[in-house]
């Protein structure tokens, strides 16, 4: 079988479970790859290429291990590795070694995952842009935080790939890149053992280029083995369109792919896909989310700032200022308000609905000089802590993939991922039902 770096982590995992491919082949296959594209990329850290490489043979010798038997994984550099240097995306941790892996990193390795290095992430998971491109555009931004995830996935170099995000940092690079990014519901995956930004946000995930591949990802990370397998959507679900407060932002091709989006989820609806504005419960929610951020990163980050105030970027050190001068008092009421929210999503998917559609970003990546983009049409549902999906439907003006978000209700993760996989086997473009 040629070109293995070119398996989903799905296709892959069938493959190496009837032992049709070896471990050790798919591997080096991922790690050509890297050698052929690194240098324009740019998506990783680091590389473990001898532990992984002692990996796979001891996975090619030994029986089934697990969900992701002899997979390529690449880790974000904000989860800490017994084995890999973690430095957070800052010169700070430079020569940082955990003794210990995420708890996430550790199931990822229980279930038979070849942890193969660790990717880009911005700087402590914030706003500042790190050095890797998109890998369809150079001049373009990946997205952030989780850009060398996303990018690796896109570009071939690993099936699967982990990230966080605790504003956009899943949804808005998968849709710049064109792969599948799932974050699931907040709490489905443990944060122990990853540096927090903050703790009420925070939300870990993965990038893959199937919707089941991203549900085999989170599964392992996870525990819940239940997400791994897909089920058929049972009933058809009642779907709609929601443009949101921040509508205004939206670029010209983030409207086109809702149209397409539209059109998919009316083959798959119960009922016609109309358009749902929310309750007033929800006004003001992304400016809470942004406050509750920047309040709890000023805490989270306090030792760095007292002790490396120097090697912090001026953006970072900026926004760390700002989140220490919202008071307790403004702080508390925004949770109060999320928390009010929250109560309001959840009798709406009780009573009305079962999935919104919502545009994943303002438009195709900008360029990189430009930063990450603006994860404007992710910062509700993040602080709602909603399972949330990118699927990729269209192209901007310059070529580059345009996806939506598919967001289900609380808890809701394992139908979201059913109603995502038949959203995406109604797309009208036949490569775009690959994703399924």
């Amino acid at each position: 079988m040629k070109d293995l770096e070119s398996l989903s982590a799905s296709q892959a995992i069938k493959a190496l479970s009837k032992r049709e491919i070896r471990a050790t082949d798919l591997l080096l296959s991922c790690l050509d790859r890297i050698g052929q594209k690194e240098s324009a990329v740019r998506a990783w850290t680091s590389l473990g290429k001898e532990n992984a490489l002692s990996r796979a043979k001891q996975l090619d010798k030994g029986a089934f291990q697990g969900i992701l038997h002899g997979l390529p994984i690449g880790v974000k550099d904000l989860y800490d590795t017994f084995d890999l240097p973690t430095s957070y995306g800052s010169p700070i941790y430079a020569d940082h070694y955990p003794i210990t892996d995420a708890v996430s990193v550790a199931l990822i390795r229980q279930a038979g995952g070849i942890i193969l290095g660790k990717t880009v992430t911005t700087e402590f998971a914030s706003f500042k842009s790190g050095v890797t491109t998109n890998p369809h555009q150079s001049k373009h931004t990946p997205g952030g935080s989780s850009s060398g995830s996303a990018a690796a996935v896109a570009d071939f170099m690993v099936p699967l790939a982990t990230g966080s995000q605790t504003a956009g940092s899943i949804i808005r690079p998968a849709s710049f890149c064109g792969v599948v990014g799932f974050k699931p519901s907040l709490g489905k995956v443990s944060i122990a053992g990853v540096k927090s930004l903050s703790v009420t946000l925070d939300t870990l995930g993965c990038f893959g280029r199937t919707i089941e591949d991203v549900g085999l990802g989170v599964a392992a990370m996870s525990g819940d083995h239940r997400l791994a397998k897909i089920e058929a959507l049972h009933n058809k679900p009642r779907i709609a369109i929601c443009k949101t407060s921040n509508w205004s932002a939206a670029q010209k091709e983030t409207a086109t792919a809702l149209a397409v989006a539209r059109h998919a989820a009316e083959a798959i609806s119960k009922g016609t896909v109309g358009d749902i504005k929310l309750s007033k419960d929800f006004d003001g929610l992304t400016q809470a989310q942004s406050r509750i951020m920047l309040s709890e990163m000023s805490r989270s980050l306090l030792f760095e700032r007292v002790h490396f105030a120097k090697k912090l970027s001026p953006q970072l050190s900026k926004q760390l200022s700002e989140g220490a001068e919202i008071g307790y008092e403004q702080y508390t009421k925004d949770l109060r308000h999320a928390s009010m929210a929250k109560a309001s999503v959840e009798d709406l998917f009780s009573n009305e609905i079962d999935i919104l559609i919502a545009p994943s970003a303002t438009g195709e990546a900008p360029n990189i000089k430009d930063g990450t983009g603006d994860p404007i049409f992710c910062r509700e549902w993040t602080l709602l802590g909603l399972p949330c999906i990118n699927i990729n439907v269209t192209s901007g003006p310059n070529g580059l993939p345009v996806g939506i978000q598919l967001i289900a209700g609380p808890g809701k993760d394992h139908f979201l991922l059913s109603a995502a996989r038949a959203f995406a086997l109604a797309l009208p473009d036949p490569t775009l039902r690959d994703q399924a």
